[in-house]
């Protein structure tokens, strides 16, 4: 079976799936499309992902789009037994709770900051607009410290998706000149994942 990741490595969506990937050791062949590469507009990358975003997972025949929606099918379908997602209703509901506030009350506010401070020049900054999705920003992770306070991942003792989503986009928070609330739980779990060789290899380099 072949198996192609389509996206650039810098998206962090497209890092979610290669951090799941690498975790389950599974082979794959990744594309580069989307930014500045390019491609998602083709009505052939359109017909495989209707949203013309990344990532989409193609195996052979089969087409997925949707970064969590990906990360937990390569988990059932390849590794049932994994902790990534477990096969107990609870601990994965209480997985995918967070998986999903990841995308409903992080990723907004996470990309008007590093879309503004990164991938904007000075001058045509939204200063007004930064400022306010930082403080939106902090109150997103602020959530996380109440579990990582009981425990040295977000849903337990283990790593899971719930890292995954919400790991990939804390390396900006730490790493972008913004006014960061001392949050020593978080920073405690930010320590944990750097020293993993999957994280610091595909996740913690420079911002682009």
């Amino acid at each position: 079976m072949a198996r192609i990741l389509w996206g650039r490595e810098t998206s962090s969506n497209v890092r979610k799936v290669i951090w799941t990937l690498e975790e389950l050791r599974l082979p794959y062949e990744r594309i580069d499309v989307g930014g500045p590469f390019g491609r998602t507009d083709t009505a052939e990358y359109r017909a495989m992902n209707p949203t013309g975003l990344v990532p989409t997972l193609q195996e052979d025949d089969f087409i997925l789009w949707e970064s969590n929606a990906i990360a937990r099918y390569l988990c059932h379908a390849y590794a049932p037994s994994s902790p990534l997602w477990p096969r107990e209703p609870r601990a994965r509901a209480n997985i995918d709770h967070w998986m999903d506030a990841q995308q409903t009350v992080l990723n907004r506010p996470a990309t008007v900051v590093f879309l503004g401070l990164v991938r904007t020049p000075p001058e045509k900054r939204d200063n007004a607009a930064i400022a306010k999705a930082v403080v939106e920003m902090a109150r997103a992770y602020a959530m996380l410290e109440t579990p990582l306070a009981r425990h040295p991942f977000i849903a337990g003792d283990h790593l899971t998706l719930a890292d995954i989503v919400w790991g990939v986009h804390v390396h900006r928070w730490f790493t972008m000149e913004i006014d960061r609330p001392a949050m020593v739980h978080l920073r405690a779990w930010y320590d944990r994942l750097l020293g993993m060789p999957i994280y610091q290899r595909y996740m913690a380099g420079p911002l682009v």
